[in-house]
């Protein structure tokens, strides 16, 4: 019930309040004008503001003596709009005596024929409609624009299931963070199920539960793990092994669900080993529009003599290609301890209080680089030196982290999160067994291994082996044509005519090419993926590109350099077959500059603009 009352303000005006309608509006006695003093009027959902117009009359009473017939006008418009009825002192509208929708519409029927309007509804107010105002006109448009605009309910419902779905997003994230957990690896500890994460005996439960130190316990799984075990517990899509799954791969990406609704500074780790594998390009869809860092690991690895600004200015271009603006690029090491303190002094600048959450995919080494950013941060905050002791566990096991860790690492307040790492079905990882995961780790600087045809002697027609997870056909390519292999060097690259190929890896599978290995040969599924891919060759120095398989290496695909032959046009072309595992995925990309001779051939990205420089994310290494 929407309730008018009028007032008699000190300048002798009638003044009437719309207790629902969000305005105040004063009708002039002398004038029989209505104006809008203050903000705005919702009719049905149509807001209507501003000065009505001229000498537009609302109501006639015995208060209001000499009201025109345009203000009856009005009146029956309002009235016909609204429905209700008139008291002595309050006008009430909606639900009232006569009237209501029909009646609005038959008034609506009559201005527009020029017609009159009866009115069997209030009494005291006529409704001979005898032309047409400006204020008329302006009303039979307004109303017959908000019949023809969508309704607003459909919006309404969905931002409230919107703010209902952020509730329990936050809700359970803080339901979990209040259970105890294993410090190595964020599993909520239990006592019922031995073979499962965070198992701990009823009775060391019991006592630390009594003493409150159930924060500085390791479970049972993490125990072994920390002693080199390889123990999976992750199943589903792009879980690892065949091991059992107590926990899916959905449900730990579930858990960074509430990162979108939080306000956070998000550190994205990048294996540059696995760089497109491990990148994460749908990143924004978990952490919504929080600040991100990204920061590249493992460059240690990086054959000897490599550029690390070529290197960070290629990082910088493959992310913006990617349409992913982060605020800076860190090229670290927590092995080696590179990188590490620059990133620490930026982001105690961007943090201003937040919480600080570490992501990325599986076995990127997000726990290492926490490790190593503690002992950082413990050098001048002595919060951060007591977490040390109950650092989170590493291991070379996919899947090592099953929940949220929180790390009270900062004296001025706000925690460091050692997060779940995503778990993606394309990678090598995923396809071969906990056994084998650490042959795909490289141990050492990686070397690249040079496959190149003899002089005069063609690679066309000869098939190379990386390992038993992935064969390459050459089917056109020139003479001096060069691929450089650069992955784990445990893996060998075997050769061979593409007709013996099949002989070849039936004969010696699990033998001279492995992964797998022994028993394990009996269950490989086999190379079921093939994929053929071109290159054109346009420089003698310069690679045409990378060929990355996910989770394992990438192929650099060039000529054997000749300095007699550097003058000259070159448009070769390198046609490959690629075969890999069910669901491991292959891409191409500009070859990224390592080696001492990648200076040479490498162009930096030129900025355009001020504009350009300004979105271009800074370099850190």
């Amino acid at each position: 019930m929407l309730e008018v009352t009028t007032m008699l303000s000190t300048t002798g005006t009638h003044c009437l309040r719309a207790c629902d309608m969000n305005m105040n509006v004063a009708v002039n006695s002398t004038s029989n004008s209505l104006q809008v003093v203050s903000g705005s009027m919702l009719m049905d959902g149509f807001k209507v503001g501003g000065v009505f117009g001229d000498k537009l009359g609302l109501l006639k009473d015995a208060r209001w003596p000499g009201v025109s017939s345009r203000t009856r006008s009005c009146a029956a418009v309002m009235r016909g709009r609204c429905s209700g009825r008139v008291e002595d002192e309050k006008v009430g509208f909606g639900g009232g005596v006569g009237g209501s929708r029909d009646s609005s519409k038959q008034v609506r029927a009559a201005l527009r024929e020029g017609g009159e309007v009866e009115d069997s509804g209030i009494d005291d107010v006529e409704s001979k409609v005898t032309g047409k105002s400006r204020g008329e006109i302006f009303l039979e448009r307004a109303m017959l624009a908000h019949e023809s605009a969508p309704s607003r309910g459909a919006e309404v419902v969905v931002a409230k299931k919107e703010r209902k779905k952020k509730r329990e997003k936050l809700a359970s994230f803080v339901a979990r963070r209040d259970e105890p957990c294993c410090y190595g690896c964020g599993a909520v500890l239990q006592s019922s199920d031995v073979e499962a994460p965070g198992f701990l005996p009823l009775a060391t439960f019991e006592v630390k539960k009594k003493h409150h130190q159930l924060k500085t316990v390791l479970c049972g799984r993490c125990v072994l793990l920390s002693q080199g075990a390889m123990i999976p517990a992750v199943s589903g899509n792009g879980g690892y092994g065949e091991g059992k799954g107590f926990i899916s791969a959905d449900e730990l990406r579930a858990q960074l669900t509430h990162l979108k609704y939080e306000k956070a500074l998000i550190v994205k780790l990048v294996d540059i080993v696995d760089f497109n594998g491990s990148f994460l390009t749908r990143v924004r869809d978990l952490v919504g529009s929080n600040p991100i860092i990204l920061v590249v690991t493992k460059i240690d690895l990086l054959p000897k003599g490599t550029d690390m600004a070529a290197v960070g200015d290629w990082v910088i271009r493959a992310t913006l290609a990617k349409k992913l603006n982060v605020i800076s690029v860190h090229l670290t090491s927590a092995k080696a301890v590179t990188g590490i303190s620059g990133f620490s002094a930026l982001m105690q600048r961007q943090r201003q209080g937040r919480d600080v959450y570490v992501l990325g995919s599986a076995n990127v080494g997000k726990s290492a680089f926490i490790s190593s950013l503690l002992r950082d941060l413990g050098e001048r905050d002595p919060i951060a030196a007591a977490a040390q002791r109950f650092r989170p566990i590493q291991s070379a096991m996919p899947g090592t982290t099953l929940g949220p860790i929180q790390i009270d690492a900062f004296s001025g307040g706000g925690s460091l999160y050692d997060t779940p790492g995503v778990h993606l079905h394309h990678r090598m990882a995923a396809a071969v067994s906990p056994e084998d995961l650490p042959l795909l780790a490289p141990r050492k600087r990686l070397t690249g291994r040079l496959i190149a045809a003899p002089s005069s002697i063609s690679l066309v027609g000869q098939s190379l082996f990386w390992g038993g997870i992935v064969r390459i056909d050459v089917l056109e390519a020139p003479e001096n044509v060069a691929l450089t292999f650069f992955g784990p060097n445990s893996i060998p690259v075997i050769g061979t005519l593409t007709s013996q190929a099949d002989l070849l890896y039936e004969k010696e599978l699990g033998g001279k090419l492995f992964p797998p290995g022994g028993e394990r040969v009996k269950s490989w599924p086999g190379l079921a993926n093939h994929q053929d891919v071109r290159f054109v060759i346009d420089s003698h120095k310069r690679p045409a590109g990378d060929l990355t398989i996910s989770g394992l290496g990438w192929i650099t695909v060039g000529l054997v350099y000749n300095e007699e032959e550097e003058t000259g046009y070159v448009n070769h072309v390198v046609r490959l077959r690629i075969h890999t595992p069910k669901a491991v995925e292959t891409f191409m990309r500009p070859s990224m500059p390592v080696g001492s001779n990648a200076t040479e051939w490498y162009e930096y990205m030129e900025v355009e603009d001020d504009e350009s420089e300004a979105t271009r994310p800074t370099l850190v290494y």
